[in-house]
């Protein structure tokens, strides 16, 4: 099973080479949704990232694979490779989501570091994400929930580390996120017909 739960900061661990991931990664995410789609919030996903750095940019494929999908009510995506949110323009993003959608209940999607046995595994937990954290960046905390794949390790040189990350990791990684919310949005779309 790919899942390994870290209990006291409720994060969970997803081996994207595994053939169940984004089914397993998509129920997680539709629990942890649930409640918020019930009362009707606005669920944004924030992909963060830049498209100049392989490492970094998770966040806008994923961004621009959502943007894709069927525009769905109540749901939206910020940080696309079209349009990317990266350390310069976050915080004015952050504020532009909260004054654009009141009742905003945020997805943060970021690359992220770890160990290199983690490389290729995807994280889900509830709380803030840390962008930058791992390149020493002091960036805002954003997100109600946050996904994260671990892209490549963390070590000296960790922007150098961001530059010669394997592409195929990273789309792998997005493929599977991509499906998992396709997936979740479609269990809680099938949830509120039948609570309606």
């Amino acid at each position: 099973m790919s899942i390994f739960l870290k209990s006291k900061s409720r994060i969970s661990y997803y081996d994207s080479a595994e053939k169940t991931t984004a089914y397993e990664l998509g129920c997680m995410l539709s629990d942890l949704m649930k409640e918020q789609v019930l009362l009707n919030k606005t669920i944004i996903f924030l992909c963060i990232g830049s498209d100049r750095a392989t490492g970094d940019c998770l966040g806008p494929i994923i961004g621009y694979k959502l943007s894709k999908y069927k525009k769905i009510q109540n749901y939206y995506v910020y940080g696309t490779l079209a349009e990317p949110v990266h350390a310069k323009n976050l915080k004015d993003t952050i504020e532009m989501i909260y004054q654009t959608h009141e009742d905003a209940f945020i997805i943060a999607i970021d690359a992220s570091l770890g160990k290199s046995n983690h490389i290729g595994y995807i994280t889900l937990g509830e709380g803030p994400l840390k962008p930058g954290a791992g390149v020493d960046k002091d960036l805002p905390e954003v997100g109600d929930i946050f996904i994260t794949g671990i892209v490549n390790f963390s070590g000296l040189l960790d922007n150098m580390l961001l530059q010669t990350t394997r592409l195929n990791v990273v789309m792998s990684m997005a493929d599977q996120i991509c499906l998992a919310i396709n997936y979740s949005i479609s269990r809680l779309k099938a949830l509120t017909v039948q609570s309606s």
